[in-house]
Parts: C-alpha cells; structure tokens; sequence
C-alpha cells in the first residue's frame, strides 16, 4: 500500500510537471505567435528562373512537359535586369501586408542567394543575372519594418545527392545509399544554416515534405538547428508536422481550420510564378472579399505575386496589391489585431471581432438598407462606418434580442464595407436563442416590404418555411394565403413572384458556403440564394461538390453564368463559384437566385490542406 502511495505521488509530481511545462511552452508559443496571428495579410513571391519562358515552377520538368536540360537552359534568360528591390517592399508594405515569403529555392534546386553548399546550382554562379538577388530584397524588408518570411523546398529534383528526379525517375533507394542520402541532409541543412545566419528569417516556410517521413527529413534535427538562431522562429506546417501554423492552399476553407494559426496561401491567377498567357485573374474585388473571408474566420491570408525574369510585377498584380491597399488602409482598426467573427447562426455574413472583444466588425459585401443580428445579449454602445464619419447608422434591439441595423444614410464600399459595434464588456451572444417567430399574417402586415422578405427568407433558412403550408402554390398563381386586411400589397405580389423558392423547401446551407440565406428543393438538387441589396461584384460559394447544370434569376428567368477559380481537375476539392448578377435584374426587395445541380447537393466540408500533386 505505501510502495502504491509513493508510486501515486511520484506519478503526480511527474503529471504536474508535465502539465507546468505544456503551460509554459503554450504561452511562450503564444507569444511567439502573436505577430503572425495579428498580420492577417502577407505576400508570397514566387520568383525564379521558371518566369523566363513562363512555365510551371519545377513541376513542368518534374511531369516531363519539359525535360530537365531544356529547363535549366532557362538559366541563361534569367537578367532580374529590371529588378528593384525596394520598390518590391514599397508595393507590398502599401498593400497592407505585413510580411512577405519568398521563395529562395523551389523544388528546381535553383538558389537566389550565393550559396556555397556543395554542389549548389545558384541565381549569382549559374545565372544571366550573376547577382545575389535575395540579400537586397530581405535588406530593404527589414528596413521598412515588415517581417520576413523565407520559402524553402525540402526536395531538390535538381540535386545528385537527392533520390528523386522526376514523376518516372529516382536517381537510386535511400536503403540502398544511406550514405548519399546523409549528403543530402548535410547539403540542405547547411544551406538553411546559410539562410538562418545571413538572413535572420522570422518565419521558415517549409515545402514538399510529403515526399519523405520526418525521420527520413530529419525534421527534429532541423527544427533545433533553425532554434539555435532565433529561438522564437516560426515554422509553417510543413516539416512533418514540426510546424506551428497550418497552410490550407488555394481552396477558401468552409470550416476553419482547428489550430488557432493559420494561413492561406493564394494565388491571384491559377499560377504561382509568373505565366503569361494565365489571365485568369480573380478581380481586385474578389481579393478583397477573399481577405474578408479570411480575416472573419482567423486566418491570415498570403497572396501570391509572381515577378518576370526581368524582375518586373506584372500589371495585374501590381492593381491588385493597390487596390488591397487601398482597402486596408482605410480599415486598418478592422483588420489587424482582430479574432474570428460571431457564429452564422448570429449574422448572416462575415465579421470578426478586435482582441478586446470588445469591438464587433461585421463586413458587409453589398448596399443595402439593413442587417439584423440575433441572440445578441448586450446591447452596444456605439455603431459606425468605418471611414465614413458622416454615416448615420439607427438600431432597432428587442425583446427577442435582435439587433437591426438601419445602413439608409451610408456610402458603401466599392468592394467591402465595415460596420464597427463597440461595447462596454464583450458582448455575449446566445448559443440556443430564441429564433425570430412571426406569423405570417404579422410579417405581411409590416409596411416595410424590405424586413418582411427579408423575416421570411430567415425563417426559411432555419427550416421555418412559413409559406408550404398556407396556402401557396408552385408557381405563385391562385395562392389562397391567409392575410388580414392589412396585408402589403408589395409583400404579397413579391411572394407570388418567388413562390418556387418557398413551395416545399427546406433549410438552406450551413456556414462557410454562402454569406447570406439560402434554402434547399425537397430533392436536395436545386439551391436557393437570397441576395441582398446590391451587391459589389459576383456572389460567392465555396464547398459545392456538384457540378452546376443551370443558373437562373427566381421568378423571371433571366440564365446566369458562372466562373469557377481554383479548382485542380485531378482533385475532388471543389473550386469557388463566383456568380455575377446584372444590376439591371436585381429585386428591390431580395433577389433570389436558382442553382440547379447535377444531382443532389454534396458539401465539402474537410480540412483544406497542402496540394502535393501538381500534374
């Protein structure tokens, strides 16, 4: 019994030093984190010499589009004879980044900077350029304040020492060379060795572990060599797990991810480096509803700029990073230093709130005359526009706790607008509230057409049709709707009109596909939208799985197009719908957009991860 006892205590002691330790690290890695966390917006650059003819970084040699000698041939194209350094960070610190990474060797094995591990391939030795082309770039980055950020590829399909080659080539086994493969550990880790003592990096940004396990990497052994410099270095996910940030690619997640870290990376066409026949650029609107999306679900946002061999930024990128700026620079108090927004049970859009908690951001990608925000238990204080100190914004709280903003006396963004609600004390905002529930009657009896459509399609949303059962036919002729002799005329005609959009549906999508109300056909296959007021460019869905048969305007039947950006044909990841909707054929009241698909609705709803294909 007393050797049980000593063995109990032992095991406690040792528990709670385990547990005194765990806390330490946690808040030591916290405060480590706290820059990354609060940047919310970095810039990736993907430079090198894959930008001279314009091909797929690594990867067209890798796939054998190109064969490798033909590839590095592009050695002798790459002048960076344009490149200025300083006006690079200039441009980047006036989007509002506050970080840049960039890539100072892909998987090409091609060096920016003069390294003198053995047998690199380097921009200074083997280059048109014969210059250092990293070290005037992170210099003017550390002078402007901005923190710096280094890409690094673990493989090396250039490298004797490495194993593999290409899709269909490995130069030998690690079993078979263990010796080889040792070289190769020694080659990278000196050139991070190299990077860590010229450079002094805040953030290692790791690529292409996937090719090997952590043990074959090293990982462990490189994570302490990288501690040895800078013991508050910050690592992205992928060193096998050794990271402290995940890196979603490419793909907006639906659900955000678990670590409160995290960052998606993007590109602003369908290319990382420089392509110039990709003019598939999503719109500088897009990239800023993108960063809205981002920011509202605590995530950071690292958008992609690929410079030509001359080191030149394309003009389309250049728009997008001044129109970013532009953006930030006006809602810098909505964007840095803020925590992810309120459930969407609770707004029905996007937001964020500042780290006091005490200031709630709601980002509101149209024009239109209000918004509502349910199980609100605190009342605010406060309410403006952000930037628009002439904007005059009336509320309306109730029993129910539902707060109305009134925006009639506002000037909207051009892209987004952001409303700040302050409070005294974080404000709570109820789980299990009570759901707004009027009768029908009562709703169509309030003279405001605009709330009552809008009362309605919420209702429908939480799977509260109000209309199935009441007398409502498919196609909105004969209805035999109760109403009192108070009915809005306006209300009944407008629900007439829409009646396909209530006649047996249910509830619409869950969170993070759609920032608005939405409703869903008895057989699943057609998807109601509800849009709001004007919106600023093309309304967005992430997560569909489906592929679209038809688009088409409720109740007049004007066909839609779509664009799809960044879907990978040989994934199941699907890629974002944008859908633009002419001025012309919007409802005053609501529009209502129809998406038929090809069978019924399938959501993704998985964790967004690194892509490690690239055919």
């Amino acid at each position: 019994m007393k050797s049980r006892l000593i063995k109990t205590v032992f095991l406690g002691l040792i528990l709670s030093a385990y547990n005194m330790n765990a806390q330490v690290q946690t808040v030591d890695n916290s405060k480590k984190m706290e820059w990354f966390k609060n940047a919310k917006l970095g810039i990736f650059i993907h430079w090198g010499i894959y930008s001279v003819n314009g091909i797929s970084e690594s990867w067209s040699f890798f796939n054998n589009y190109i064969n490798h000698e033909n590839y590095m041939k592009q050695l002798n194209g790459f002048s960076a004879s344009k490149y200025q350094p300083e006006q690079w960070v200039k441009l980047i610190k006036e989007s509002g980044a506050k970080y840049a990474v960039i890539t100072t060797k892909h998987h090409d094995g091609i060096s920016l900077w003069n390294s003198k591990a053995e047998k690199a391939t380097t921009i200074p030795g083997q280059s048109l350029a014969k210059k250092d082309v990293l070290s005037p770039f992170v210099s003017a980055l550390k002078n402007s304040g901005l923190k710096t950020g280094l890409y690094f590829s673990l493989p090396d399909w250039s490298h004797l020492y490495y194993d593999i080659n290409t899709r269909i080539k490995k130069r030998y086994e690690i079993k078979d060379e263990p010796k080889r493969w040792q070289n190769f550990i020694s080659y990278y880790q000196n050139q991070l060795n190299e990077l860590s003592s010229q450079y002094s990096p805040d953030l290692l940004w790791f690529d292409g572990d996937w090719e090997h396990t952590s043990e074959e990497w090293k990982a462990s052994q490189t994570l302490d060599l990288l501690k040895k410099y800078n013991p508050n270095i910050i690592i992205n996910s992928r060193l096998n797990n050794h990271g402290d940030y995940d890196t979603p690619e490419q793909g907006i997640p639906v659900v955000p991810p678990q670590n409160p870290y995290w960052e998606l990376c993007y590109t602003m066409n369908d290319s990382w480096g420089y392509q110039p026949y990709d003019k598939n650029y999503k719109t500088p609107n897009m990239i800023v509803r993108t960063l809205a999306d981002v920011i509202s679900m605590g995530g950071n946002l690292l958008l992609d700029i690929g410079p030509k061999s001359d080191g030149s930024i394309p003009e389309e990128q250049i728009e997008i990073l001044k129109n970013l700026g532009r953006w930030t620079s006006k809602n810098q108090h909505a964007i840095y230093e803020t925590i992810r927004g309120v459930p969407f049970e609770n707004y029905k859009g996007k937001s964020s709130l500042s780290t006091t908690k005490k200031s709630l951001f709601l980002y509101l990608e149209e024009a239109k005359n209000f918004t509502k925000i349910y199980g609100l238990a605190t009342k605010p204080l406060s309410v403006k526009i952000i930037g628009d100190p002439s904007a005059i914004i009336k509320t309306e709280y109730n029993t129910e706790k539902t707060l109305t903003l009134n925006f009639s006396n506002v000037k909207f963004d051009k892209d987004v607008t952001v409303a700040e609600l302050t409070f005294d004390t974080p404000p709570v905002f109820l789980k299990d509230f009570k759901k707004e529930s009027h009768p029908l009657t009562e709703i169509m009896d309030n003279k405001n057409t605009q709330e009552a459509v809008y009362d309605m399609s919420n209702a429908l949303n939480y799977d509260n049709n109000l209309l199935t059962h009441d007398g409502l036919t498919p196609d909105g002729l004969d209805m035999k709707i109760k109403k009192t002799s108070k009915a809005n005329p306006e209300t009944i005609e407008w629900i007439s009109k829409h009646a396909e959009a209530f006649f047996e549906t249910g509830k619409g999508l869950p969170e993070g596909h759609y920032s608005g109300m939405s409703a869903l056909s008895k057989d699943q296959q057609t998807l109601y939208l509800f849009v709001e007021g004007t919106p600023t460019g093309p309304i967005a869905l992430k997560g569909i799985k489906n592929e679209i048969a038809r688009i088409r305007v409720v109740g007049e039947g004007t066909m839609l197009s779509h664009t799809i950006y960044n879907k990978l044909y040989w994934s199941n990841r699907p890629g974002i719908i944008y859908i633009d909707i002419p001025k012309e054929k919007l409802d005053k009241q609501m529009t209502v957009i129809a998406v038929l698909l090809n069978k019924p609705i399938e959501l993704y709803r998985e964790d967004v991860g690194a892509i490690e294909n690239n055919l």
